[in-house]
């Protein structure tokens, strides 16, 4: 049997001053990795930067050294106090520096707001670092001390000379024994300041990247509107909307204030850039819990209002916040962060602080401009549109087995010999004589033709329960055997092109686009990842003497007997006009059309800066209110010379 070991009161250890900083430092930054050892220019900045959001500082100056192992942070604020400490009796500096749960902002009386509050950032450097030097600019004089791993190496020295100006220069070289390899990254510090400016407008700060050799200058007079505008740069899309809306310096009460700017995007996904107190909190907290319930209240309130909520349209919230790019900072007396690395706010009360600054600006700001207000609404309508689709269509996948493992293939489909997808094309035709004609003219081994029907169902207008029941729209979705909706998956896709091919007339190209649209709203991933095209069989067939040109419409054979007719002006010209695919021998199909060394295909995609526009005009052409779809017809009545009935 092992021997009990003894535990008793000398078995306890008491860490003295910054001894426990040292024993556990992830407790205080995190860990020991790159992020904690960057903590530490957070802590030292954050200080600066607190005395430059109360009024006290406007420059601060962030040096690299060229060992890239240490970093200066001086500010222009008023310098951390050097006098005796009254219970301590050292000077005040020291206390700061050398003592947990030490510092001036606690009781409010000289930080309104600040992101340094648990008394814990500079003394927490000071206890990881190799080497640590504090110089003070106050009352006229310099006074410096020097710490090693936390403790003075010297007594506090005052300067002889008069100087000018006040503030506080922190210097430090992060303990390799803590911390194993030291290494800054220029980037990260040159990225984190620049945020800084954003969030403080009147705030200039200087970096000097001695390792690289380069100095920048940060100032952005317009502050969280003007880092709005980089995030929506940075983020590469387009904005639903010109103006943002933007609330400064929002009183709420007991001096605590909020900034808001806000915009909608075309990007898929909500994007919140948080802060409390000018300090990042990428785990949001309570603060972004309220701006999105005031985003929520606002635009429901001001769709209700205006009557822009169809009916029978299911709104939820993250319909609302789709393509949301925002900025918030909260300034809090006291705010109660989640652990000494502040990633989240946990103040239950900032909820309806956000609430309160945001909801009833936001809808005032979308009454005032009616414009903004019918583009949000129209995004909120398309993003929940498209997830309505999106979720329809994983339950019928879930619904037709067949449509996934156990595929079952079309009886009309005359499948290509092939099992490559790579190499493996799919004309889907309309009609049965056209669909004997490319049949006939097809290449077997790699060309697959599947005939349709008729015109098929409008998507946009059907639904679900219609789509799925549609013979046609079934046939397609068995033969491309990859599935619908969220569960699409491409590589069960047996062609990697689909290519419709429809008589070039009016009736065909309405097919296209009712083929388009399903696959648009049903199975998009096809048309992303550059799979579907339009082929261009032509509309006439144009001989002059012993040469025969192929023209794709009217425009098309203008120019063609344009060219002819300059060439020579007597020239004997016979025009033949296809009224449809049927008519072609299966060799001038495959001539013009099928063949990949001759045809002309389009091949269907949506640039990033075109999705809304896409989304739009399918809605408005496709769908089931007729007024958009008049609109555009008489404005084009003009253009139509020959109308097929």
């Amino acid at each position: 049997m092992a021997e009990v070991a003894t535990y008793t009161g000398k078995d306890i250890q008491v860490l003295e001053g910054l001894e426990p900083v040292r024993k556990r430092p992830g407790m205080y930054i995190g860990g020991t990795g790159k992020a904690g050892l960057h903590h530490l220019i957070k802590e030292v900045v954050d200080n600066a930067v607190d005395e430059a959001t109360n009024g006290y500082a406007s420059l601060i100056e962030v040096t690299l050294h060229s060992d890239s192992k240490s970093i200066s942070v001086t500010d222009n604020g008023r310098g951390i106090p050097v006098d005796m400490h009254p219970k301590k009796k050292i000077p005040t500096l020291q206390v700061i520096l050398t003592t947990l749960h030490a510092g001036g902002k606690f009781d409010g009386s000289n930080y309104i707001t600040s992101g340094g509050l648990h008394g814990v950032g500079s003394s927490v450097v000071n206890a990881l670092s190799e080497e640590l030097v504090a110089t003070i600019k106050r009352g006229g004089k310099k006074y410096t001390q020097t710490y090693k791993r936390g403790k003075p190496t010297t007594k506090l020295k005052k300067s002889k000379e008069t100087v000018r100006g006040t503030g506080t220069t922190i210097f430090f070289r992060p303990d390799a024994d803590i911390f194993g390899k030291i290494e800054f990254d220029a980037e990260w510090i040159k990225d984190y300041l620049e945020v800084k400016t954003y969030l403080n407008g009147s705030l200039k700060i200087l970096f000097r990247d001695e390792v690289n050799k380069q100095k920048y200058e940060f100032y952005h007079e317009g502050g969280i509107a003007e880092y709005l505008e980089h995030l929506i740069t940075s983020n590469n899309t387009r904005v639903v909307h010109p103006e943002a809306f933007i609330v400064r310096q929002a009183e709420i009460e007991g001096g605590q204030r909020a900034e808001i700017a806000l915009q909608w995007s075309e990007s898929p996904k909500e994007r919140i850039e948080s802060f409390v107190n000018g300090i990042p909190t990428p785990d949001g907290g309570t603060h972004v819990q309220g701006l999105r319930d005031a985003v929520r209240s606002a635009i429901r309130a001001y769709m209700d209002t205006h009557d822009l909520m169809p009916k029978k349209l299911d709104l939820n919230a993250d319909d609302i916040r789709e393509g949301m790019i925002a900025v918030v900072n909260l300034f809090m007396v006291d705010p109660q962060f989640q652990g000494q690395t502040k990633d989240k706010l946990n103040n239950p009360e900032a909820r309806s602080l956000m609430v309160g600054a945001v909801r009833l600006e936001l809808e005032q700001f979308l009454n005032a401009h009616p414009t903004t207000g019918e583009a949000i609404a129209t995004r909120v309508i398309q993003a929940a549109k498209a997830r309505l689709a999106s979720r329809a269509a994983v339950s019928s996948v879930r619904r037709k087995t067949s449509l996934s493992h156990r595929l079952t293939l079309p009886g009309k489909l005359a499948d290509c010999s092939s099992t490559s997808p790579s190499e493996s094309e799919i004309f889907i035709v309309e009609g049965d004589s056209a669909g004997g004609s490319a049949k006939q003219g097809r290449d077997r081994k790699t060309q697959a033709v599947l005939p349709l029907r008729g015109k098929v169902l409008n998507a946009e207008q059907a639904t679900l329960q219609k789509v799925s029941a549609n013979k046609e729209l079934s046939n397609i979705v068995q033969a491309l055997g990859c599935g619908l909706g969220e569960k699409m998956n491409l590589a069960h896709l047996r062609y990697h092109k689909v290519i419709l091919l429809m008589d070039a007339d009016s009736d065909g190209h309405h097919i296209s686009t009712l083929l388009l649209t399903f696959l648009y709203r049903y199975m998009r991933p096809l048309i992303d990842e550059g799979y579907v095209y339009i082929a261009q069989p032509p509309l006439y067939r144009i001989d002059a003497g012993k040469e025969t040109h192929w023209a794709l419409d009217d425009s098309d054979k203008d120019k063609i007997i344009k060219k002819l007719q300059s060439k020579r002006k007597n020239i004997n010209i016979d025009i033949q006009r296809f009224k449809g695919l049927g008519e072609m021998m299966p060799a001038t199909l495959r001539e013009t059309t099928l063949d990949p060394e001759k045809r002309r295909l389009l091949q269907v995609a949506i640039a990033d800066t075109d999705k809304l526009t896409t989304e739009t005009v399918i809605s408005e052409l496709m769908g089931k209110d007729a007024s958009a779809r008049y609109t555009f017809i008489m404005e084009h009545a003009s253009e139509v010379e020959e109308l097929d009935v």
